[in-house]
């Protein structure tokens, strides 16, 4: 368990050294242009579609084991 906590502290170590940067130069860039909408909307958009393939595979995976379940009690 201490051999967790050590790997855990030096790797929020290294992270707060890469957040403590004033500023990333593509982001303001994107923010300035207007492209940050783009960018956040093709993401929304991706997780969305992900979420509703997830959703259906959950269906389908419900009706394959009531399926299973009926044919196992014949």
């Amino acid at each position: 368990m201490k051999k967790i906590n050590s790997v855990f502290l030096l790797l929020m170590a290294g992270l707060t050294t890469y957040a403590q940067e004033p500023t990333v130069e593509m982001a303001d860039t994107f923010r300035s242009e207007g492209k940050i909408y783009v960018v956040v909307a093709i993401v929304l958009l991706i997780l969305v579609g992900l979420i509703g393939y997830l959703i259906a595979i959950d269906r389908k995976t419900s009706r394959l084991e009531k399926k299973l379940e009926e044919n196992s009690r014949s």
